[in-house]
């Protein structure tokens, strides 16, 4: 079953019917929000609240080990997380599907494996999004002939403020295109627990010292609900679960 990450808004996708919504815990305590079970055409889906239903928890709060493990009860076995970002490389309203990930968070709980684990488990993450869901992601993106970007770096920073223009021209050294504050550990903890990966990143802003003034949450705001409805047709467009 095909899940998605994201924001409380994902639960506006046309033709979606919210049929169950369960409240769960794991062995790693409780996820942001209730799952949310539904139909969408012919498939049946889940959705998750990233930060919580409302919205009240900042990046470095989410339980992201607690929210996999509770889509994965469930019966994920895909997911599609979607992401708010600034663009390093990428202009304001980009749609970007990201091939790459780097990881500047910390103090994170970023694994399942531990202390308890009986032997060290290292999961290759060469590759750090599945390249299946990304190509129908981009299939999507072309069909619906939005303003779209093929691959790109992803920088997982801290949170919750943003970035200074200097750790920004840092990220970009490093060869980053567009920085957010979910991207990780959130990945990782999918390759550990099996379950194939990828994201659709909506750029809201420009990264800070990319435009010539401040950044404005007002900016960010009237960006994300401009994008989202290309976003939430993007996914409607996806081919039916078939694994």
């Amino acid at each position: 079953m095909r899940a998605f990450i994201g924001g409380t808004g994902l639960t506006r996708m046309p033709n979606l019917c919210v049929t169950e919504r369960h409240t769960l815990g794991s062995d790693w305590g409780n996820p942001s929000a209730k799952v949310v079970e539904g139909s969408l055409g012919e498939q049946s889906v889940l959705f998750l609240a990233r930060h919580g239903d409302p919205h009240v928890l900042m990046p470095h709060e989410v339980n992201y080990r607690a929210n996999i493990a509770a889509l994965r009860h469930c019966g994920a076995t895909e997911i599609i997380a979607v992401n708010a970002v600034g663009g390093i490389s990428a202009d304001a309203g980009t749609l970007v599907v990201p091939d790459q990930i780097i990881d500047y968070t910390w103090g994170r709980d970023n694994t399942i494996y531990e202390r308890r684990n009986r032997e060290p488990v290292h999961v290759d993450f060469t590759w750090p999004f599945d390249e299946r869901l990304r190509r129908q992601l981009k299939n999507a993106l072309e069909k619906r002939g939005v303003n779209w970007r093929d691959g790109g770096c992803y920088a997982a920073t801290q949170g919750p403020r943003l970035e200074t223009a200097a750790e920004i021209r840092k990220l970009e050294n490093d060869g980053c295109d567009i920085v957010g504050m979910t991207g990780m550990p959130e990945a990782v903890i999918a390759r550990e627990m099996d379950l194939p990966y990828a994201m659709l990143s909506l750029v809201v802003n420009p990264a800070a010292g990319k435009a010539d003034r401040e950044i404005s949450m007002d900016d960010i705001r009237r960006v994300l609900e401009g994008g989202m409805d290309d976003v939430l047709a993007v996914l409607a467009d996806l081919p039916v679960y078939a694994h």
